[in-house]
C-alpha cells in the first residue's frame, strides 16, 4: 500500500494526497520520502499539469518523522546519516525549484501545501519547501517546528528556511522552544500564508495554483539582491541578535543540551553562506546531533518509549474498559482538576463535595481553567458550556449510580479515606472500580476498607493537573487485572502518559523526588552554599534546584511527610539532619512560596527573589565548600540509585516506566533520557566507583546489588531488561 495517493482533475491540478495506511497520523519514512519523490517527478514531467496540491487525507496534515527511522539511521554512522539528510535535502530543493530553469528562474510549476490539520516537523518543513501554505481554520491544529524537545533540531530545511524567511530574532522562539501555533497565529506570526474554512481548503488551494504568477514560485532566497530579515552576523542588527541568542540558549539549556548549540551554530554559519550551501551546512550540524548520545537518549525516552506506554505497552490482555461515567470525590484542586481533565476529554463527571459551595468552587475552578484556554484561543465559548455541561456538582452520593470508575481526592488520611471507600462503594454498582488520588498512602493498606480490594488501586494525579503530563498508577497486593486496565484507558482518554508500578512507600516518583530534595536540604544543614547546591542541580539539566522545588511543593507537606515516614520506619528513619531544617523552616512560618517565604525570598506577588538570605545565618556556609561535581553527583546519583532500588525490589517492573516517569514526573534531567539512560550512559562499573566516592555520606549512596552484578558483568540497562522493555 502506498504513503501518498496520485491524482488529476480536468483543470490540470495534481493532488498528491498524504495518506499512511493504519494510522491516524502521517509520519514520514523513508519509503514514504521515495514515493513523494516518484510522484512530484511524476508531475513536474507531465505537460498537462499545470500545478501540484500537498495535502493529507487524514484530519491532520502530518505529526513529523517517524523517530524509529531516525534510530535507525543513528546505527548507520555519521556518514550514512548525513547522506539521508542531503537525499531529503535534495527532494525538498526539487519541490522548491519546481522545474524551474536553474538560471533564468522561471518555467516552473506551483506547488502548495494544503493543511487541514496539525503540520509538525517534517509536516511542516515540507509545506515550507512549497510556495505557498494555506491552512485550514482549525483551532485545534498545532503548526512548528517541535525537534527541540526531543533532543534534536529541525534538519530537513526547517532551521535554514524559516531563518531566511523570518530572520534569526523572530524564528528563534519556535526553532530554539519549539514554540507552536494554531493556524490562525501562525498566519499572524508569519509561519504561513493563509488560513480559510475547512470546507474551503481544496479550493482555494486549486485556485492558488491556476492563478499563480511566476514570481510567486521564486523564494526570496533565491531572488537576486536578497537581503535576511533583521541582518547576518556581521549587520549591527544581525551581531547583537546572535550574541544574544547565544546567551539565551546557554541560559536556558545550561550546556547539556548539544542540539540547541548545534541549532544555532547552524543558523549562525549557514546565514552566511549561499542557501544550499546553508542547507550542507544545517545537515552537517544535524549528523553531529544525531550521533551524539543525547539525541538517541530523548528520542528512546521521549518518543519511542513515551508512545509505547501511552499506546498500552503494559496493559492487561482485556476488552475495552473505557469510562463512561466518572465519579470525583473531593473538589479541591486535585479533584477539581481530575474533573476538568475528565469533563475536557469528553467523560460526563460527577464532583462530590461535604458541600454544595465546596463543589460548585470545584466546577468553578474547572471554568477558570476553561476561560484561560479560551484567552489563549484554544477554546470556544460553546466548547466551554459543553464541557461544563459535563460536570455535576453536588452533595449527594446517590448521584454516583451509574459510575464505572470512582477516583478519591480528600485529604491524606487513612481514615477519611476509609470512610469515602465504604460510603462510596454503597452506592456505585458491584463492577465500579474505585481509584484513590494519593502520594503517599500505601494502596494496600488503603484497600482494607474496600469489600472489593480487587478493584481497589491507586490513580496518583501531579499537580497541577491540567498541566502535569504523568499519571502514576499503582497496583496494590489485591489490586487485579481489570483495575488496572481501567485506569490505564482512562488516562489515556485523558492523552496523558500512565506508568504502572507495584505498591510500595511513596511508589516511584515521590521516593525518588523526595531523595533528590532531601539530598539538598542536607547540604544546607552540612554548609554548604546554598546557591551551589541550586545552580549545580541546573547544570545537572534539572528544570529547579531541590531547595527551590521544595518551597513550590510546600514545606509544611514536607514536614507532614516526614513526621509520617518516622512513625512508620522508627529507629530505621534516615533523614533526622533534614527535619532538622525542614521543621526549623516551618516553626519560622517560611512554607515557601505558597507563604512568600521558603528557601527563597518572594516580594508581595509572590515572585522569587533570590535565595533567602536568612539559609546562611541560621546554617552557616563552610569555609572549604564542596567542588561542583561532588554536588552534581551527590544530587543525581541520590535520585538515580533511588530508581535502581524501585526496579530491584520490584515497585518498577519496566525501566521505559522508570525514564519516561522520571522525566515527566520530577524533571529528570530530560537531556540524559531518565535515570537507567544515563546509567547505561557512563555505564555501571562508572556508576558504583561514583558511589564508592561517595559512600562517606551515608548508606543512601551505596550501590544496589543489581548494579554492582551488572557492573561486574558489563551490562546494560537496555540490553539486560531487553526482554521486558523492548525500545
Amino acid at each position: 500500500m502506498s504513503d501518498f495517493l496520485y491524482a488529476v482533475d480536468a483543470d490540470g491540478v495534481a493532488t498528491i494526497t498524504w495518506d499512511l495506511p493504519g494510522r491516524s497520523m502521517n509520519v514520514m519514512s523513508l519509503a514514504g520520502f521515495g514515493e513523494l519523490e516518484a510522484l512530484i517527478d511524476r508531475a513536474l514531467g507531465d505537460a498537462a499539469v499545470k500545478g501540484v496540491i500537498l495535502t493529507s487525507g487524514k484530519k491532520d496534515f502530518a505529526g513529523g518523522m517517524d523517530l524509529n527511522v531516525i534510530a535507525e539511521m543513528h546505527k548507520g554512522g555519521a556518514e550514512a546519516i548525513f547522506a539521508g539528510l542531503m537525499r531529503t535535502h535534495a527532494l525538498l530543493r526539487k519541490i522548491e525549484r519546481a522545474g524551474m530553469d536553474p538560471k533564468t528562474l522561471t518555467g516552473g510549476k506551483p506547488i502548495v501545501a494544503a493543511l487541514p490539520g496539525t503540520g509538525l516537523g517534517i509536516g511542516f518543513e515540507l509545506p515550507l519547501a512549497c510556495h505557498r501554505i494555506i491552512a485550514a481554520d482549525n483551532p485545534r491544529a498545532k503548526i512548528g517546528l517541535p525537534e527541540i524537545q526531543v533532543g534534536i533540531f529541525p534538519g530537513a530545511g526547517g532551521t535554514t528556511r524559516l531563518i531566511r524567511k523570518m530572520g534569526i530574532m523572530v524564528a528563534a522562539p519556535f526553532l530554539m522552544e519549539g514554540k507552536l501555533c494554531d493556524p490562525k497565529s501562525a498566519r499572524m506570526e508569519g509561519l504561513i500564508d493563509e488560513v480559510v474554512a475547512p470546507e474551503a481548503l481544496l479550493a482555494r488551494a486549486k485556485e492558488w495554483v491556476l492563478t499563480a504568477k511566476p514570481a510567486d514560485l521564486v523564494k526570496p532566497w533565491d531572488q537576486k539582491g536578497y537581503k535576511m530579515p533583521g541582518g547576518t552576523p556581521y549587520s549591527a542588527a544581525g551581531f547583537m541578535t546572535f550574541v544574544g541568542a547565544n546567551a539565551m540558549i546557554l541560559g536556558r539549556t545550561q550546556g547539556v543540551y548539544p542540539a540547541a548549540k548545534a541549532l544555532l551554530q547552524a543558523a549562525y554559519e549557514g546565514s552566511l553562506v549561499p542557501f544550499d550551501l546553508a542547507l550542507k551546512v544545517e545537515a552537517r550540524a544535524f549528523t553531529g546531533v544525531l550521533v551524539d548520545p543525547t539525541a538517541s537518549a530523548m528520542i528512546r525516552s521521549l518518543f519511542i518509549n513515551k508512545e509505547a506506554l501511552e499506546k498500552g505497552a503494559n496493559r492487561p490482555a482485556l476488552p475495552d474498559q473505557s469510562v463512561k461515567r466518572l465519579g470525583v470525590i473531593g473538589a479541591g484542586m486535585m479533584g477539581a482538576g481530575i474533573a476538568h481533565v475528565a469533563a475536557s476529554s469528553g467523560i460526563a463527571v460527577v464532583l462530590i463535595d461535604s458541600t454544595v459551595e465546596a463543589a460548585e468552587r470545584g466546577k468553578a475552578h474547572a471554568a477558570d481553567l476553561l476561560d484561560k484556554a479560551i484567552q489563549r484561543r484554544k477554546l470556544t465559548v460553546d466548547q466551554k458550556t459543553a464541557v461544563l455541561d459535563r460536570i455535576t456538582a453536588t452533595t449527594d452520593h446517590a448521584a454516583l449510580s451509574g459510575c464505572d470508575l470512582i477516583v478519591e481526592a480528600v485529604f491524606e488520611d487513612p481514615g477519611v479515606k476509609a470512610d469515602v471507600t465504604r460510603k462510596v462503594e454503597s452506592v456505585v454498582g458491584a463492577d465500579c472500580i474505585f481509584a484513590t488520588n494519593t502520594s503517599t498512602l500505601p494502596i494496600t493498606d488503603l484497600a482494607l476498607a474496600s469489600a472489593r480490594p480487587d478493584q481497589f488501586i491507586g490513580i496518583h494525579f501531579f499537580s497541577p493537573v491540567d498541566k502535569m503530563a504523568l499519571v502514576e498508577i499503582i497496583r496494590g497486593r489485591a489490586t487485579g487485572d481489570r483495575a488496572v486496565a481501567k485506569a490505564l484507558d482512562f488516562v489515556r482518554a485523558l492523552r496523558k502518559t500512565p506508568i504502572v508500578v507495584n505498591d510500595a512507600r511513596f511508589f516511584y516518583a515521590n521516593r525518588c523526588i523526595i531523595r533528590y530534595i532531601n539530598e539538598g536540604i542536607r547540604m544546607v544543614a552540612e554548609g554548604v552554599e546554598p546557591a551551589l547546591i541550586e545552580n549545580a542541580a541546573r547544570l545537572l539539566g534539572m528544570p529547579v534546584g531541590p531547595l527551590q522545588l521544595v518551597d513550590e511543593t510546600s514545606i509544611d507537606l514536607g514536614v507532614k511527610i516526614a513526621k509520617a515516614t518516622k512513625a512508620a520506619m522508627g529507629a530505621a528513619y534516615p533523614d533526622d539532619a533534614v527535619d532538622a531544617v525542614l521543621f526549623a523552616m516551618a516553626d519560622a512560618g517560611r512554607l515557601g512560596r505558597k507563604a512568600k517565604a521558603g528557601f527563597y525570598a518572594y516580594d508581595a506577588a509572590g515572585k522569587r527573589e533570590g535565595l533567602w538570605p536568612g539559609l546562611q545565618t541560621r546554617w552557616p556556609v563552610t569555609e572549604a565548600q564542596p567542588d561542583l561535581i561532588q554536588v552534581q553527583h551527590r544530587l543525581i546519583m541520590v535520585q538515580t540509585l533511588e530508581a535502581v532500588r524501585a526496579l530491584e525490589e520490584g515497585v518498577l517492573t519496566d525501566i521505559r516506566e522508570g525514564d519516561v516517569g522520571a522525566i515527566l514526573g520530577w524533571g529528570y534531567a530530560p537531556w540524559s533520557g531518565g535515570p537507567f539512560s544515563w546509567l547505561d550512559r557512563i555505564g555501571a562499573a562508572k556508576a558504583v566507583e561514583i558511589c564508592a566516592a561517595l559512600a562517606g555520606f551515608g548508606p543512601r549512596f551505596a550501590a544496589p546489588a543489581l548494579l554492582r552484578d551488572m557492573a561486574s558483568r558489563g551490562e546494560t540497562f537496555y540490553t539486560r531488561f531487553s526482554r521486558r522493555s523492548a525500545a
